[in-house]
């Protein structure tokens, strides 16, 4: 767009008279360019207050120190640069009721990690889940003390965060794909379930009832919005539920994370400020954040990396992987096609549709009115044994 006001033109009246097509758009970074317009519209004390409540909210978590011999960021051609940001969800199940899948103690776990992969020219954006499960030789990172914390072979993935937290999780992520990281996020799961419901909950389809008594678990079959403690029992779930693995639990929760971005960017959070500031309030507080996101205004600039993103190509996969020849309780990734995707994302190209099978997007949700359904028997068997409807 030039600088320049353009000159006045008288309109000619005998030219025919067309109406523009009207772009409709629903992108996540309404949600937080929208902050920019709450803030706005409340004056005076009000605006500082929210502004600082809202930053208060916010911790802020610096990794750098506890990471060592970090890849290089390969240089791309694009108006900005890609952005990558590692998702960590930190769920403690030392509470009463919170063991679920039989992990309570140990304090703070991190069962969900999602590399967000947004790309130059901000045309397209991925979340790669890598299972919790997954066996690998996790390399050498420090405590904030400065203490090293040796690797070793054949562990966990999950165990890195245990050990050393976001920093240990973030260098066994760059020393095993290459692909050097931006940004961190970890989202606390109790905070999460403030979240949903600060959105009025979140729509899931549900193709048989899920039912723990021990846990007080009973969601019905069907379309329905899931709420509170419900849905925090939901994305946290997995013996109840689908085929009982890991990978159908990150199906779930890949195809909830979908499902509530397609809430929060509907008319009926964007046009309630009271809602959209509760969903603020509530995301706000359940984030722990590096120095570079470590305020409202830094949030809402990435929110807007994805204006120009349709919920179509807001995409979540899973790394390839298969069960560990070794316990089949266990994966490993699949070769060559992890290391495919991991060299795609630090290149900053597409995926192929081989590499991206099983998609989940945000604008096409399973089992919601607007699903054009599993691509072939394989989805198809994957959502079943998500516990997803096809």
């Amino acid at each position: 767009m030039s600088d320049a006001a353009p000159e006045s033109v008288q309109p000619d009246s005998t030219a025919p008279k067309r109406r523009g097509k009207v772009r409709k758009r629903h992108t996540v970074g309404r949600v937080l360019l929208i902050t920019v317009l709450v803030l706005a519209m409340v004056t005076g004390l009000g605006t500082i207050w929210l502004y600082r409540h809202l930053n208060n909210n916010i911790n802020v978590y610096d990794p750098s120190a506890q990471m060592s011999n970090r890849p290089d960021k390969v240089v791309v051609e694009g108006p900005k640069e890609p952005l990558n940001v590692l998702v960590m969800g930190s769920d403690n199940r030392d509470c009463d009721g919170c063991n679920i899948d039989n992990l309570t103690g140990g304090g703070a776990r991190s069962d969900t990690t999602i590399l967000l992969h947004v790309s130059a020219d901000r045309q397209r954006a991925y979340g790669i889940s890598i299972p919790r499960d997954s066996m690998v030789d996790r390399p050498e990172c420090r405590t904030e003390d400065g203490d090293a914390i040796p690797g070793a072979d054949y562990t966990m993935w999950n165990e890195a965060f245990a050990l050393g937290g976001p920093a240990c999780t973030m260098q066994q992520f760059e020393q095993l794909t290459g692909v050097r990281l931006d940004h961190f996020v970890v989202v606390d799961f109790e905070g999460f379930q403030d979240m949903v419901d600060a959105v009025g909950g979140v729509e899931m389809c549900i193709p048989e009832p899920i039912t723990d008594p021990a846990h007080g678990i009973n969601i019905e079959a069907g379309t329905r919005k899931l709420k509170g403690f419900e849905a925090l029992n939901y994305v946290r779930a997995r013996y109840t539920v689908g085929n009982g693995s890991d990978t159908g639990r990150m199906k779930r929760q890949q195809a909830f994370i979908a499902s509530m971005t397609h809430s929060v960017v509907s008319a009926g959070t964007l046009a309630r400020p009271d809602r959209l500031i509760r969903f603020l309030d509530a995301a706000t507080d359940s984030l722990t954040v590096d120095p570079g996101l470590k305020n409202i205004v830094k949030i809402a600039d990435l929110g807007i990396q994805f204006k120009d993103i349709g919920l179509n190509k807001i995409q979540f996969i899973t790394i390839p992987n298969i069960p560990d020849p070794n316990d089949p309780n266990r994966l490993v990734w699949s070769e060559p096609q992890a290391t495919d995707v991991w060299d795609k994302i630090a290149n900053d190209e597409p995926l192929t549709k081989k590499l991206s099978e099983d998609v989940i997007s945000a604008g096409d949700l399973p089992g919601s009115g607007s699903s054009s359904g599993p691509k072939n028997e394989a989805d198809a068997q994957a959502l079943e044994d998500a516990g997803l409807c096809t």
